[in-house]
This record gives structure tokens, sequence and C-alpha cells, in this order.
């Protein structure tokens, strides 16, 4: 049932006018006072210059790409280059300590000429062939980008190439004189998403009007897809659409233009290398006589599984402790990454006559998490592989499958880590649920201020990284560090997802607010002295803890954060995140949200702690009215609220390092000043079963 939303009870709509100069005016003045109140000590500019330190570092390590043409592509800010170079060099040259790079692209001197506030977007080089390659560049760092050819022998965009205007564009190669393109071809070519409705063909030298349609999305749909596989041996076109954000319909293109289905469960991932189909699965799934449970992960032969056979073979199945966390390919085997107990463990399986081989893959760190960086499909079973943890900068190695795995960089510490410790502790939920999450700090002695994040949303864990940023402007000074691994999130897959979904939304909120007790209850902080800080979903979840649980923090900040849940999916792409949270405009769904909606349970003659809420005007993903609306409110009921909008950012909320290391020492100035003279609070010794619970790691 669809339910009249009436919006004449929202006060506040015109400051979702990005460009009104009502709002403009209310953005400057609320900037103003939070710049004056936050930023004109000593204290301030020291910690800006000592996370721009961080972030700007020579000593960084270059994390590199490959294109398939045996080069080290690596994209890279500084602060003589603040929008960054792209460039590349060889692998020889890379092992040194100090390599030589051959720039490409000089993203600063772009931005100069052309005058535009050009952030770099991303690369799709042609395969094979690699001489020409499609560059993103978006505005200030929204998600739209103009895209263009470029030449990498001549290091030019290339006179008469492919051009796309801006607009929030998807294009890959077929080959030199073809690509696919979904972008803005004018009215009715959208979804209500804003993401493109319609994919073409597009031929060199012609008009991008005329190019051929290929497959067209409803306009309900999210996006429409259309991609090349230039395998030799094992050419194939596919198209597709997103039915929402987790289901998709997908078509094996033929030659003569005819779409075969691809019969896998619509909520399912799947991909295709070479001779072999992996799919993924989000639902259990009745197939071949056989049920195969959510989060396993299953392979068969791409060819005779499109005739119609059913010969699956399950390469991994969840249980209570492990997860997938990803899959990627080599030339000749498969690395599988899972998560136990938000521990990382990578495994090489390999195809064979007899089956599928399993190994532990060499190289990775008994300590610490490990992430595969890149890998080469095309060429051969190299592999990338970074591993850090929450205290332990992280170390690069270069590995081949069957061989040993050579370390190629070491970043050096940004902070001293000498008297820290890292632990993973569980924490009871309403319902029971044991959640997990990390310490970081000095023992607990006395309690301390702590700073709380947690994101609880779409499938995607928090898993544990050096952050320099966080250590040096947080941790060096006395602080401790906690990631909550609430539901929502994947870090036990599908089922630590689907129950905070939907209506079971408020679960992820309780088990954030148990972590908080639990931190409490063990004497690492007291509610005064603990500060929570989340960005976008984790924004949301920083709003709800604001609204729902003032009495558990001392401090909250929200970033780039979702806040109306009544008015989200009419604003830029929020109508995208319907399967995530559902629909307001039916009445059931609309009967939960508004709940917790943040923005909608603001009330007067409460008790909040201080908040600042960062935006940015250039975030095209998530609207900034969001935050605007959310601070007009707080305003409103006498609430204690700052707030700082970026010009620029895009949904990442800053454009370039000196941009980044400004919001963070703004977040982090802010919470040590509201959680720090609210005294130190009674030390208080571990609850009884905290050794039960608690395990000392090194991460």
């Amino acid at each position: 049932m669809t339910a009249r939303i009436d919006e004449d009870d929202d006060p506040y709509l015109w400051l979702e006018d990005l460009d009104g100069a009502g709002a403009a005016r209310w953005v400057r003045d609320r900037n103003a006072e939070t710049l004056a109140a936050l930023t004109g000590g000593e204290r301030f500019a020291a910690l800006r210059a000592e996370i721009r330190q961080v972030l700007d570092a020579d000593e960084r390590i270059p994390y590199p790409g490959w294109r398939g043409d045996r080069f080290y592509y690596n994209f890279w800010r500084d602060a003589a280059h603040p929008r960054g170079l792209w460039r590349r060099t060889t692998l020889d040259q890379y092992r040194r300590r100090e390599p030589e790079w051959d720039v490409l692209l000089d993203i600063d001197a772009l931005a100069a000429e052309e005058g535009e506030s050009w952030v770099w977007g991303g690369v799709t080089v042609l395969r094979p062939g690699y001489q020409r390659c499609l560059i993103s560049l978006s505005r200030g760092g929204a998600d739209a980008t103009v895209i263009r050819e470029f030449d990498l022998d001549r290091r030019e965009f290339l006179p008469g190439g492919f051009t796309l205007p801006e607009a929030k564009s998807a294009a890959g190669w077929i080959d030199q004189d073809h690509i696919y393109v979904a972008t803005d071809f004018g009215p009715g070519s959208l979804t209500t998403s804003g993401y493109p409705r319609v994919a073409k063909r597009w031929r060199r030298g012609t008009p991008l009007a005329e190019a051929e349609v290929v497959y067209e999305a409803q306009a309900d749909d999210v996006t429409v897809y259309a991609s090349h596989d230039p395998t030799p041996g094992f050419v194939r076109d596919f198209v597709g659409r997103s039915l929402d954000f987790y289901r998709t319909e997908n078509f094996l293109l033929t030659e003569a233009g005819e779409r075969v289905r691809i019969p896998v469960p619509e909520d399912a991932s799947w991909d295709v290398h070479r001779e072999w189909l992996v799919i993924r699965l989000r639902s259990p799934w009745r197939v071949g006589g056989a049920t195969h449970p959510a989060g396993a992960l299953l392979a068969t032969r791409f060819d005779p599984f499109l005739a119609g056979e059913r010969e699956l073979t399950p390469l991994f199945r969840p249980d209570e402790r492990t997860a997938l966390s990803y899959h990627v390919w080599t030339r000749n085997h498969l690395i599988m990454a899972t998560l136990v107990d938000v521990r990382s463990r990578l495994t090489v399986l390999t195809p064979g006559e007899t089956g599928w081989r399993r190994e532990p893959l060499a190289g990775v760190p008994v300590d610490g998490h490990s992430r595969l960086v890149e890998t080469d499909p095309d060429l051969g079973d190299e592999y990338l592989l970074a591993s850090e943890g929450f205290l332990q900068p992280a170390t690069l190695r270069l590995g081949r499958i069957g061989g040993a795995a050579e370390v190629l960089k070491r970043e050096p510490a940004s902070f001293d880590a000498a008297n820290l410790t890292v632990r993973q502790c569980f924490a009871t939920s309403a319902d029971g649920t044991r959640v997990p999450y990390f310490v970081v700090g000095r023992e607990p002695a006395t309690t301390g201020p702590t700073l709380l994040t947690g994101y609880g949303g779409y499938e995607i864990p928090l898993t544990p990284d050096y952050d320099g940023a966080v250590g040096r402007g947080w941790l060096a000074r006395g602080g401790s560090f906690v990631v909550a691994n609430i539901r929502g999130g994947g870090e036990y897959g599908p089922r630590w997802h689907h129950a905070a979904m939907r209506e079971n939304r408020p679960r992820a909120y309780e088990d954030f607010a148990a972590v908080a007790s639990d931190l409490v209850a063990q004497g690492i902080t007291t509610p005064a002295q603990l500060g929570i800080e989340g960005g976008s979903n984790g924004g949301l979840l920083m709003g709800v803890m604001l609204t729902r649980y003032p009495a558990l923090f001392g401090a909250v900040v929200a970033q780039v954060p979702v806040l109306d849940m009544r008015r989200y999916h009419r604003l830029l792409a929020g109508a995208s995140w319907m399967a995530e949270y559902g629909d307001p405009d039916r009445e059931e769904d609309w009967a939960y949200l508004r709940e917790y909606s943040p923005f909608h349970n603001i009330r007067g003659g409460s008790t909040y702690p201080p908040v600042l809420l960062v935006t940015s005007t250039r975030d095209d993903r998530v609207h900034p009215g969001h935050a605007r609306k959310m601070a007009a409110r707080l305003r409103e009921h006498g609430h204690d609220v700052s707030y700082y909008e970026n010009v620029e950012g895009g949904h990442g909320g800053a454009a370039d390092n000196e941009q980044h290391a400004f919001i963070w020492a703004l977040t982090l100035e802010f919470l040590w000043r509201k959680l720090t003279p609210l005294g130190r609070g009674v030390p208080r010794q571990p609850s009884a079963d905290a050794s039960e619970r608690t395990q000392v790691i090194q991460q």
C-alpha cells in the first residue's frame, strides 16, 4: 500500500536546493561558526600539519595496478602534486627505493591549463594493445565524470577520440574502434536513481547519437551495463540490468545480437574466467538436486552451464565464524579470501582433472590483515599482497602461486606504537548476538577518551588497517580507537547483512549500543569520554545513536550522512538504496523507517551530546541536504551542533590531501575538545567475564 507523504511539515526543504542563494548563505554562516570555534588555536594547526605530513609522506607505498602490459601503474598525490600524477614504471625500477617513474598525466597541470578543479576518477586501458585508455575526471570529486580517450604512447588526449560530457557514465573497450557506453543520452535515458538506463555500442568517428542500442533497463531499475571480455579463445560480451542494489538480470550477448539469459539467482554475484563460471550466493539456492547455502561459492564450466548442465562444485561453505570476503583469478588459479572472526585467510584453489586442489597462499603473515592488491588473469599467476594491522604499517609482497613471495615495499611507522595493544572483544547485543569489535590503545588502567567507529550496511566488512591519521592524531595523544563489526556489514557474510536489512535495521543500532556499553563495562572509557564517528551509511548510524541512544556518548561526528529516511529515495542516488532500507512511499516501510529516521526523531527537551556534521556540496551520491536539514533542526531545538560543508570532495568528502587533512583535523579536534574536559572518570576494573570475551592479538 502506498502512503501519501505530506512534505508540508518539513520547513527545511529549501536547504536541499544546492544552488539556492538562501541555502548557500546558510552554509557559509554555519561554516564560519564552526571554523571560528575549532580552527583558531595552535593545536589545530599542528594537528592538521601532522596529518597532512602523514598523507603526503614520500615513504608511503605507491600501490600499483596492473593493466596487462607488464608495467606497474600508480596514481600518486603529495604536497607538490595535490591533485596527483598518473604514472608507470617497470618491475625492476619499482623494486628500487626511489623508482624512476614515467609520468603519463599530471592532473594539477591539466587543471591549471583548463581552469577546472579536476579530480582523478580512474582509467580503463584497451586490452590487448595497451596504447589507448579511457580516463575519467570529475569536477571536485563528484561521482559524475567527464571521460576522454588518452594515447599512452604520445602522453596526450586523443584529438577527435572518444569523449563523453559530465555524467554518471560507464564506458569500456570492445576493440580499438568500438566502446560500450552507458550515459545520459537525454530525456528518458536515466533511471530514477540517476544512473544510465541505456547501453550502446559506439563506433569511432560517428556521433554518439547514432550509437547502436544493445540493451535497455527499466526506469525503476538502478542501472544498465554492457561489457566485453577480450580473452583469446573466450571472447564474450555481456549485458544486463541491476533490478535493485542486490539483484541483477544478466545475459550473454551473441555475435548475432541475441541475448542468452545466464540462469543464476538474481541476487547472486558471478564472474566468468576463461572456461569457468563462479557464482557467489546471497541466499540459498536449490539446483541440480542440491541446496547450497547463502554465502557459498560455486564453480562450473560456463558453456555447459549455459547449455543446461548443472554440475556445480562447492568451493566454499560458510559456518558461524567464517565468511567469504572476496575472490580473484590469476591465469590458472582462483584465490579466495575469507574472514574468520574478522581475521583474514587466503587460499589458492586450482582446477584439475580430479577436482579443485586447495592450499594456503604463500607469503601471508600469521599476524595482521592481508589483502590482494592485484593479479593479472591475462598473463600469469603473479599476485601483489598487502599485509597490515592497526599497529603494523603495510608490507607489499610480490608472489607467484607455487613459489615464494618477495617483499617489494615496507611502509614506515607514522606513530609510536610501542605502548599500544590491539584486542578483539565481543559484546552481547539486545537479542543475545555476539558482536565483535577491536580495541586499539593502551592497557586500560584508567578510563580515557575513546573514538568508536562503525558502518553496518551493504555487506561491507570493517577489517583491520593501518591509519596514520588516526594514529598520529588520536592514539598518539592518548586516546583509544575502537572498530565495531556490527550486523548489516559483511564480517560474517550474507546472514550478518540480512540480519539488519530493511525492518531489521535497528539490530545494527542495538549492536553498536552494546559495544558502547561494553567499553564502559570494561573500564576502557565512560559515556562522557566516548566519541563516535561514521560516514555515509555509517553517518546514518551516527544519527540514530544521537537521537536514540544519546546517554551513551559524549560526542558524535557524522560525515556525508544519510539522515532523512522519508526523502532519501528522492535525492540523487537514494532510490538505489531501497533494497537496503525500504521504500518510504510504502506505508508498511515508512512505519518502521519513521521510528529511527534521525531527522524525524529530534526532540526538544532531550539532552543530546554535541554533534559535528560534515558533508560536501559536490557529493552527488548522498545529498548534502541530509546534513544541512539535520543541523538546522538540531539548532531549532537548541542542541549543540557544529556544521562544516566542503565546497568539493564528492562522497569522499575531500578532493585532495590538504582537504582530507583539514577534515580529519576538524573531526579529531572537535572530539578531543568535547571528550577531554569532562573529567577522567573513576577507574573501573574489567567485569568478571571480560577475560572470556577479550583476546589480545597482533594487528
